[in-house]
């Protein structure tokens, strides 16, 4: 059996970006990124309404995170510690076999590359560190953005 321990916080970093733990002070971006019609149009999940519903939101994830449930870094750039966008794994199986990725980025930061340069080290983080053998991700078959960042995304 695989036993996995989100703590302490695994923090990743590339060239250009931070993966770190959401905290109070994301709560406008959340709530962007929850609220975004553009964003949530191939997502199942509840709108945000209000920044409230986005500290509920963090609060729920950290929560989650201490529980060795499921991991959600924020994607920041180094030099500004602004959240762009997340980056999830969650659903792990019981023996830490498999998991589910996810990942979205604020509008104003789509199509720059970010993506590409974050998501191999999470997928390295998972395979190397966590011992996972299998991430598996749903998308929208409309959502074709993701589905081409999904055939970038290697190690």
């Amino acid at each position: 059996m695989n036993r996995i321990s989100f703590s302490p916080f695994p923090i990743l970093a590339t060239e250009h970006f931070v993966l770190r733990q959401l905290t109070p002070e994301d709560d406008n971006e959340i709530f962007f990124l929850r609220s975004d019609k553009e964003i949530n149009k191939y997502l199942n999940r509840p709108i945000a309404k209000n920044t409230d519903d986005a500290r509920k939101f963090i609060k729920k994830i950290n929560t989650s995170i201490s529980k060795n449930e499921l991991i959600y870094w924020a994607v920041s750039f180094k030099d500004n510690s602004k959240l762009v966008g997340t980056v999830c794994l969650w659903n792990i199986s019981t023996d830490g076999s498999n998991a589910e990725i996810g990942f979205e980025l604020l509008t104003e930061f789509q199509g720059r590359g970010i993506l590409q340069e974050v998501l191999p080290a999470v997928i390295k983080y998972v395979f190397e560190t966590m011992n996972i053998n299998f991430i598996a991700g749903e998308v929208d078959p409309l959502n074709m953005k993701s589905i081409k960042q999904i055939g970038r995304a290697h190690v």
